[in-house]
Order: structure tokens, then sequence, then C-alpha cells
């Protein structure tokens, strides 16, 4: 079992996690609708030049390309026999880059979910989904990662699937959900829910937390939640979008700039966050000014909701109804 991210959050109080892998290939060529997961075999130059960036940005921890690398998203590319091969690539590209970083980097195989719905919301029986995600696991296993990254998720069933296949591995485990529902993942789940769940898994996760959603305010919102439920000794994962995403032009802009993901950082760092990341629209150069922010002094005060939605943008807690945000949060989102 790889101990290096274990090692790391022993020897740091704060880990830098990277961006958005999707965001840095789609700067590269790549188009809607093709498999990021071929790239890895097609195209692993352009992958490493995506993980190179993060690491030359100052990130701890690199999530894999391979998030929608189980057979059943793969199918969606006709790509489903080739798991092991696509798992195995995207693991040793990232391990490549780590490996010469002259510091320790952490790789983590990136596991999203499978876009099915579990019985008895949907078709997919446990034990399948459990099955697929195992296979990406031992793949991702085999080609060097440090842990698996479970993330993305929004479902408590699929999340104990994703961490029964992943823990065949005997990896250490990262979960994420994303909460991007009124304060609640898709299918409900609350921060306090997210906790509970982390706590009674087979394999008790390193760190557990948060990624995605609608905005790096909701997100550490989110932080908040996760953290009040959590007990003294949890980590806490906050991998927030790169500002508020925006529909132009036919295509998704995210509004974050450096100096919002710096702000970002430092309040996911006081409001406990012990690996903070980007995701959605995080480039490198946001990276950079998150890993200045967080290398800047101490962290703060834990901020209240009004800090955080002023800074970040807005923000509904989990119970509000649809659409109730901190009023400073609307009036800044406008005049951006």
């Amino acid at each position: 079992m790889s101990d290096r991210l274990k090692t790391l959050l022993e020897t740091r109080p704060v880990l830098l996690a990277d961006g958005g892998m999707g965001t840095g290939l789609f700067a590269l060529g790549l188009t809607t609708g093709d498999s990021p997961e071929l790239w890895n075999v097609e195209h692993p130059e352009r992958v490493a030049a995506v993980h190179k960036g993060f690491v030359d940005a100052g990130s701890d921890i690199i999530l894999t390309n391979s998030f929608g690398g189980n057979r059943l998203r793969l199918k969606l590319h006709e790509l489903q026999d080739r798991v092991g091969e696509l798992n195995r690539a995207a693991a040793r590209v990232a391990r490549a880059v780590a490996d010469v970083a002259g510091r320790p980097v952490v790789v983590a195989g990136s596991m999203g979910p499978t876009g099915e719905l579990i019985a008895p919301l949907g078709s997919l029986g446990a034990d399948e989904a459990e099955e697929a995600f195992a296979e990406q696991a031992r793949a991702l296993a085999e080609g060097g990662v440090d842990v698996l990254w479970i993330e993305t998720m929004s479902s408590a069933e699929e999340v104990e699937a994703a961490v029964k296949g992943a823990a065949r591995t005997g990896l250490p485990i990262v979960t994420t959900l994303s909460f991007d529902t009124n304060g609640r993942t898709m299918m409900g789940v609350t921060p306090e829910a997210a906790v509970a769940l982390a706590h009674r898994l087979p394999q008790q996760p390193v760190a557990f937390g948060a990624n995605c959603g609608t905005g790096p305010g909701q997100l550490l919102a989110t932080v908040l939640g996760l953290k009040a439920a959590a007990g003294p000794n949890d980590v806490v994962v906050a991998k927030g979008n790169c500002g508020i995403p925006e529909y132009k032009d036919g295509h998704i802009h995210y509004s974050g700039t450096p100096e919002i993901m710096a702000d970002y950082a430092r309040l996911a760092r006081a409001c406990g966050a012990r690996i903070v990341g980007g995701c959605c629209g995080t480039t490198a150069a946001h990276v950079a000014a998150m890993r200045k922010a967080l290398d800047e002094g101490e962290a703060g005060p834990v901020p209240d909701i009004s800090t955080i939605a002023a800074a970040l943008g807005p923000v509904v807690v989990p119970g509000a109804a649809a659409g109730e945000a901190e009023p400073r949060a609307e009036r800044r989102r406008r005049r951006g």
C-alpha cells in the first residue's frame, strides 16, 4: 500500500490538488463527444503536458485522466473492452510526470460515476456497479497510482459500490461528492449525511469531501457543513469549480480568475479543508495562484456564509428555498 498521501498529510497542514483535466485537454484539441481516456494512448504527450502544468504550478496531488474510465461510461464510445489498457495508460502517464517532479507528488486514480442509477431507482445492480469499479481500480493500481480517488458522486449507493470495488486493490481511497442541487447532491445527500456515509463505508477513506458543484462559494458552504459533522481526525477535501459556470456562445465558460481562486484557496483552508484543489475550468494559472495563496501566512478565522458569498458568489444553504442566495453574493455576480 502506498503511503505517499498519508505521509504528506502528516507533514503538511494543507495539500494542493490539481485543476480540471478536461479543461486542459479541451485547450489542446479535445472536442465534445471525444473520449478523454482514449487520449491516454493516442495523445499521451498532451495528457502529460496537462499534468506537468499542474505540477509546475505547485500541485501536490494530480488526478489521472480516467474520470470516465469504467466500462459503463466507456461503452458510450464503444471502448468498454479497453478498460484495462486505458486506465493503466492513464496511471502511467501521470506517474511518469510525478516521478520527475523533484518532490513528492501523489498520483490519484480518478474514478467518476457510471452514469447509471443503481437499483431500485435504476436498472444497474449494485454488484454490477461494484465489478465495474473493481475492474477500473485494478488497472489504475497496475499502472502505479498511489490512491484511488472516487469523485463527483451523487448517491450513497454508488459511493458504496465504488469503495467496495476500489478496496479490492488494497490502495488508500478518497471520496468526494458533488453538491449541486439546493446544497445537496442530485440524489439528495446532505453534507451531514455524506460524513455519516464516509464513516460507515467498508474501507474508511483517507479523506472525503466535495468537488465540482455550482461554484467555489457553494462548495465552501458544503465544506463548512462537512466540518461541522466530521470527527477531529477526518481530512476534508475541497475541489471546487473555477467560478460560476455560464453558458456563452454555445459553450460553458467559468467566471473564476486566478485572483478569485486564490481567495477560494485561502477561504477553503480557513474552513478547515486539508486538501484544496480546483475542478472544472481550473487551469495551471489558477493553480499557481492558489499555491501562492496557501503558502502565504496561516489560516484565517473560520468564515461565515456571508463572508464566503461576498468573496466567491451565490450560496444556498441546504434546506433553503431553491434560488435563495445571499444578497451580497448576487450583487457581486451581476457586476462580473
